[in-house]
């Protein structure tokens, strides 16, 4: 087994430069979301695998549930590798789609530059760069003719920035997938084992406009948004007391992204909308939390006359916790991880939400494990000049290969 497990890393390294050309090719492609075109990202995929000789099928989904949305198009890809029966299916997840890159970029965010050991682009971290990993661990794998059992599925999705419903949700949904264990994208060399809970509200705050040298003619929305952000970011302190009991994470928070409002300097203002995002640490109750926040909004204004609110839900993400099966797959990647980097990953969650949630919510183990860095900081993911160290992209996919071979090579597993 230690002869296999060499030839697999060695396969890797003898391909490296490949896979980097691989990785460039993801991101010159863009796929901002907004606006979300994505379906022709997902074509040059399906036709960058069929030439290793595998078929992708392609599950568009359909337009006007897209629009609805908010997005342009999405076609998500499954890649089905069967081998022998009596083992495991195994799926490697990764999400196409990606925020605009904005500005302050000293490369180009879509130029897959590659400088000094280093790969610059929007998405090189997160999460194309585990489109390469992820295919170049199949590819290794396969490359050794071994009689492997089980399956394998490769799920690359485009709706993740905007909650996955109609990423792998879709899949689920559609019942076109059910795994046995789940691998989505990573940030770092954490393997995250739970993140979480998301609610995001937009809130549309009504008056009536009037002419700024008559403001008694008016009912000004925006002093009734303001009492509503008062009572948001009052909440701070309180929400700070509670503690998460989970590595990683640690109290949940509350803010508002986005005020959109009023029509001129010396109008008042009519209307103002308002977006904001409520995260929730996994022991807090979601349905609890909703209807908290929502009374919270509404008990700012009860008492203002002509203010007239809707509140419409844009997000209710759930927590990923830790299923039965979720220990074999970090007991695999930690000791691949000690082997690969001379050190183990550590098994942790994150305070940021995932589409791989939606995994869990089915009863399927999934973990998230891919290319990055120490900390999600470092590489600059989801800001300007976005970066992924070539070198851990090696070692990542080093990790997910042998940790593959573990599954369908019958390796010894320890069982938690």
């Amino acid at each position: 087994m230690e002869q296999t497990r060499e030839q697999l890393l060695a396969w890797i390294d003898a391909h490296f430069d490949e896979q980097v050309a691989f990785l460039q090719d993801m991101i010159r492609i863009p796929t901002d979301t907004p606006p979300g075109n994505n379906a022709p990202h997902a074509d040059m995929v399906a036709d960058k695998v069929a030439a290793y000789g595998w078929q992708a099928e392609k599950h568009a989904v359909p337009l006007d549930r897209v629009r609805d949305y908010g997005m342009e198009s999405i076609t998500n890809l499954i890649v089905r590798r069967p081998y022998a029966a009596g083992g495991p299916t195994l799926a490697l997840n990764a999400h196409g789609d990606v925020v605009p890159p904005g500005e302050g970029w000293s490369k180009p965010p879509y130029g897959g530059v590659v400088e000094d050991g280093t790969i610059y682009g929007r998405a090189a971290a997160v999460s194309k760069s585990d489109f390469a990993t992820y295919i170049f661990a199949v590819r290794a794998l396969e490359a050794l003719n071994l009689p492997l059992k089980g399956a394998l599925e490769l799920h690359f999705t485009y709706d993740e920035e905007f909650g996955g419903l109609l990423g792998p949700g879709y899949l689920l949904e559609q019942d076109l997938t059910k795994p046995d264990f789940v691998i989505a994208a990573g940030f770092a060399y954490d393997i995250v084992t739970a993140h979480n809970a998301c609610l995001q509200l937009e809130i549309t705050v009504h008056g009536k406009a009037g002419h700024g040298a008559m403001p008694e003619t008016a009912v000004d929305a925006l002093q009734a948004a303001t009492r509503i952000l008062n009572a948001i970011y009052g909440q701070l302190p309180e929400l700070r007391k509670i503690k998460s009991t989970v590595p990683g994470i640690d109290s949940p928070t509350m803010l508002v992204g986005r005020i959109d409002g009023g029509t001129n300097t010396n109008v008042v203002p009519g209307k103002v909308v308002m977006k904001m995002d409520r995260r929730m640490i996994p022991e807090e109750d979601p349905v609890a939390v909703e209807a908290g926040v929502r009374a919270l909004i509404e008990d700012a204004v009860r008492d203002l006359p002509g203010i007239r609110l809707e509140i419409k839900r844009l997000l209710l993400s759930h927590a990923l916790r830790p299923l039965p099966g979720s220990g074999r797959l970090v007991e695999s990647l930690q000791r691949n991880g000690m082997d690969v980097m001379g050190e183990a990953p550590q098994a942790k969650g994150t305070p940021l939400y995932a589409d791989a949630r939606l995994y869990g919510e089915r009863g399927i183990p999934a973990v998230l494990y891919g290319a990055g860095p120490r900390t999600v900081p470092e590489s600059n993911a989801k800001k300007a000049d976005e970066k992924l160290v070539l070198e851990d992209l090696r070692k990542a996919t080093k990790v997910v290969a042998l940790t593959l071979l573990d599954f369908l090579g019958g390796a010894p597993q320890t069982s938690a």
